[in-house]
Parts: C-alpha cells; sequence; structure tokens
C-alpha cells in the first residue's frame, strides 16, 4: 500500500510505462515503417501551386468529406485501378514542425474519394464551375459552393481565368466570374491526385470480393461489348460534363444529344475525341483524354458509344469492339512522341 500512497512512485511509474509504450507502439514502429516503405519510382513531388492548394484543401474543410484512399474492396474500383500501398504515401511529410496534417487518407465519403480524381477528372473547366457551384454540374450535389474563391468582373483582363457559369447562378449580378489565385491553388491540387502506375513487372494487387459481369445471350449488344455497360461508363466518367440528359452545360461543356459527331459516320474522330480529348471548339472548354487517363479498352469505348448513339432521343448506328480496336490501334501509333 505504501507505493500507492507515495504519489512521486505511482506518478513516476505511470509516467514511464505511459513512455515505454508510446515507444513499442507508436515510434518504432512509425520509425521502421519510414524506413522500410519507399515512395515508387514515378511518384510526382507537389508544384508549388499544388502545395498551396493542399492548404486552402485542408482549410475550407475538404479532408472532413473526401477521403484518399483506395481500400482493397471491389466497391472501390471505381475511386482508382488498383487498392493504395503504403508507398503512395511514403514521400508525404509533416507540414510543418507543429503540424502533421500532411497525409489526407480522411475517414468519411460525403464525397467521392480523391485518391486519383486527377485522371477521373482532369478538366480544368468542370473543376472550376464545380468549385464555384457543384449544382451547375451535379444537380443532387451537398458539397457546398465555394464562391468566395471567385470574383465577378465586367472587364475581365486577358490574364483572367473566367469561367463559364450559366447566368441564373449569378443571382442578378452582371459580368464574368474570375478564379482568384486560391480557386487555382486548390484546382491544381485537386490535379495532381494520381495514382501513380506501378513499376513494369510489378504485379498489380487485385481488388478482393469480386463481381462476376453477368453476359447476355450471343448476339445482344451487352455480349458484342464482353460485358462492359455503357451506361454506367457514361455516369462515372462523361456525365459530370454531359449532363445526365445529354444536353451539355451552354458555355461550357457540349451537347451529345443530336451531335453531329455522335450521329455522324466519323467513327475515327469519335473514338479519338474519347481517347485523346478535344480542344477545337472556342465556345466550350478543353476535354481532356478521358479514355486514355482511364485506360479504356475496345470493349468499355464501344459501350460508351452505343449508349450516347441510342440515348436522349439519339438513334445512330452501332459499332462492335472489333471496329473500335482497330481505330484504337491506328490513333495509338499515329500518336505525337
Amino acid at each position: 500500500m505504501e507505493f500507492f500512497n507515495n504519489h512521486k512512485k505511482l506518478f513516476g511509474t505511470a509516467t514511464l510505462m505511459f513512455v515505454g509504450l508510446t515507444l513499442m507502439v507508436a515510434i518504432l514502429p512509425a520509425i521502421h515503417n519510414q524506413e522500410n516503405n519507399q515512395q515508387l519510382p514515378g511518384a510526382e513531388k507537389l508544384s508549388a501551386d499544388a502545395v498551396k492548394g493542399k492548404a486552402l484543401f485542408v482549410a475550407n474543410g475538404c479532408v472532413a468529406c473526401h477521403t484518399q484512399q483506395v481500400r482493397n474492396v471491389d466497391m472501390d474500383k471505381s475511386w482508382g485501378s488498383r487498392p493504395s500501398l503504403a508507398a503512395d504515401y511514403a514521400g508525404i511529410k509533416r507540414t510543418d514542425f507543429w503540424r502533421n496534417t500532411a497525409t489526407l487518407m480522411g475517414t468519411e465519403r460525403t464525397g467521392p474519394d480523391l485518391t486519383d480524381v486527377g485522371n477521373r477528372q482532369p478538366s480544368k473547366d468542370w473543376n472550376l464551375v464545380h468549385l464555384f457551384n457543384p449544382r451547375i454540374v451535379v444537380k443532387e450535389s451537398v458539397m457546398p459552393a465555394y464562391s468566395w474563391l471567385f470574383t465577378i468582373k465586367k472587364e475581365p483582363s486577358k490574364n483572367d481565368v473566367v469561367v463559364n457559369v450559366p447566368a441564373e447562378y449569378l443571382k442578378g449580378k452582371e459580368g464574368k466570374v474570375v478564379a482568384t489565385k486560391d480557386a487555382l491553388y486548390l484546382i491544381a491540387y485537386l490535379q495532381s491526385r494520381k495514382q501513380t502506375k506501378l513499376p513494369d513487372g510489378t504485379a498489380q494487387p487485385e481488388f478482393l470480393y469480386k463481381r462476376e459481369v453477368k453476359k447476355e445471350a450471343a448476339g445482344g449488344a451487352a455480349a458484342e461489348d464482353a460485358g462492359a455497360n455503357g451506361q454506367a461508363l457514361f455516369v462515372a466518367n462523361c456525365q459530370s460534363c454531359h449532363q445526365e440528359n445529354g444536353e451539355g452545360l451552354p458555355g461550357a461543356f457540349p451537347p451529345l444529344k443530336g451531335s453531329p459527331v455522335v450521329l455522324g459516320d466519323d467513327l475515327e474522330l469519335y473514338v479519338n475525341i474519347i481517347m485523346n480529348g478535344y480542344d477545337a471548339r472556342q465556345e466550350y472548354g478543353v476535354m481532356p483524354a478521358v479514355g486514355t487517363n482511364m485506360s479504356f479498352s475496345e470493349n468499355e469505348v464501344s459501350a460508351i458509344i452505343n449508349y450516347e448513339r441510342s440515348s436522349w432521343g439519339n438513334n445512330g448506328k452501332h459499332v462492335t469492339p472489333e471496329e473500335v480496336k482497330k481505330i484504337m490501334d491506328f490513333v495509338k501509333l499515329n500518336a505525337p512522341k
């Protein structure tokens, strides 16, 4: 009992046990991980603008709703090409001496995971419109509008980044929406979020709990597209810009409903736009290389084309994966080095 009545011995022993457990449970394992987990060879360092954007990502509470970890389960396939590895976070250092808000893995998905959002949604135009008011491009979104990161100018300068926002979202104000430096920093950080490819020869980790894809009887459209779901692919990769009704967003993203490209006979142009993007329309923003970024197969490209050609009143010619593959091989062969 003397031990429990002597506060020096009691608190001294408790302190030693606390320090010892901290060393064994936290500090030593952390040092071991730091020495044994290295960055992947192709990992890129954040640019100066992206570093500032990361600070804004934390300051504006984005970390509360978005994770940056692709779990090893089938349902996370939409967030990245592979499950996250320890190496993905090995190069992330403390924000500064006092703060360790560096690894933004998150704990909640009120919004989508952002591990690979730089590949999934690389369009700068879309990201700026979405940041100004998410409901413009995703009507069901619960994300708050970050309109304070933008200004409205009647006469933007040639160096200003103008955001194409429909007039009904300006609340009666006249002028053009211009992105501030903070908005551009934040977008730079989001666009930097890309899963690093594994070195050649390294086995790609497989997702657990894989679901079998049911195919329709031979001769059906789904069978020809080898199980690829055109509507699901459109929703995941195209709908945010071209919208659920296929009408796009005036001044920002072109319509697919009644589009001469979608309904036309120039399949090579159509496939090339999906795979390599498009930047030949002054009235619309630049379309990124969605197909290349997401490593679409000929089955997935043909499924998207067939969905777009048969939706919103469109009645275009059905295409096969074999037709698309010939064009994809030609496009890759003639792509600029």
